[in-house]
């Protein structure tokens, strides 16, 4: 099912799963010309949804899986899930760089500069914890096809881990396409390459597990 710009994963009388493109808004922002997001589309495409929707985010520029309630009492059961940390996600990025590991995990704690907002910083002191786990999909010619699992969910934390110098403790790789932490926008990427392929949670009406998977478009 697709409509509004979004194509819609799975749709239940509680929640919908539905994949972002690229470029638009996880909810609204300040401004009449931020209003247009997907909790705006999905508004229009279930209209007979109520409270507030919104259970996470991705970045603007991120693509891939997002879930959002249909109800107030999804909408508490899902946000209280994402905030205990109970949801697996998953996501593809393409790495400007090689990786030489095959598997590890980045911890690196971080907060946002307040003088240059909305870049993220890492910060041993006043940071917020962030842990991301990785795997190395393939290694092309000079970049890495990655398999990033947030442990966390912190602003911008994929993209600050992945730019982080490895003396630093990060992987010293920005993902291709990032704005804000790497090259910007190149004739091999045309975008942030980085998209939410994989999303589980409770059922909030059944309690049972449930899994999503969505392929990179990159």
């Amino acid at each position: 099912m697709s409509g509004e710009g979004l194509s819609v994963v799975c749709a239940t009388a509680e929640y919908a799963v539905v994949e972002k493109p690229s470029g638009l808004l996880s909810v609204p922002g300040k401004g009449p010309h931020k209003q247009d997001c997907v909790v705006s589309r999905a508004r229009t495409l279930f209209p007979l949804a109520t409270g507030p929707m919104v259970v996470h985010r991705l970045d603007m520029e991120t693509s891939g899986l997002l879930v959002v309630g249909l109800t107030p009492a999804a909408q508490r059961s899902l946000s209280m899930q994402f905030e205990q940390r109970t949801p697996e996600k998953a996501y593809v990025a393409l790495l400007d760089g090689i990786i030489p590991h095959d598997t590890g995990e980045v911890n690196l704690p971080v907060r946002a500069d307040i003088d240059r907002r909305p870049i993220q910083i890492v910060d041993h002191v006043h940071g917020r914890a962030a842990l991301t786990r990785f795997r190395v999909l393939a290694r092309e010619i000079d970049r890495t096809r990655i398999r990033f699992e947030p442990v966390t969910g912190r602003a911008h934390q994929l993209r600050v881990h992945a730019a982080t110098p490895v003396e630093q403790g990060g992987l010293g790789a920005p993902i291709l396409g990032d704005v804000l932490y790497g090259r910007g926008i190149t004739p091999d990427a045309p975008r942030l390459m980085l998209h939410a392929c994989e999303l589980s949670f409770h059922d909030p009406a059944t309690g049972r597990r449930v899994a999503f998977v969505s392929p990179a478009p990159f």
